[in-house]
């Protein structure tokens, strides 16, 4: 077996764990779908609790899919399609070995 880069495939792993919960999953949707959106808008669309979204968009954010912008008292957020990217590629290359 060749060498693969363990460093990658810790992040990857990492991103997978965040990933695993069906609610993050469905977060990461609704991003997906409006590109841009209000942290408000998720928690108000998708019936979440304030606390509970922001306890997964944190975990998100830590693992580095999604980005934040704050506008005034507004936090908008967006997906890290580089970083899904690159995880998808190190997956890819260790499942290829």
């Amino acid at each position: 077996m060749s060498q693969f880069n363990q460093e990658n495939l810790s992040h990857a792993a990492e991103l997978l764990r965040a990933l695993a919960h069906p609610l993050r999953l469905k977060i990461i949707k609704f991003i997906d779908k409006n590109e841009v959106i209000n942290v408000n808008k998720i928690y108000n669309t998708l019936k979440l609790e304030q606390s509970i979204t922001s306890q997964h968009l944190r975990i998100l954010r830590n693992v580095g899919l999604v980005s934040t912008k704050r506008e005034g008292k507004f936090i908008f957020y967006t997906l890290n399609y580089d970083r899904m990217e690159e995880v998808i590629g190190t997956i890819n290359d260790f499942t290829d070995e």
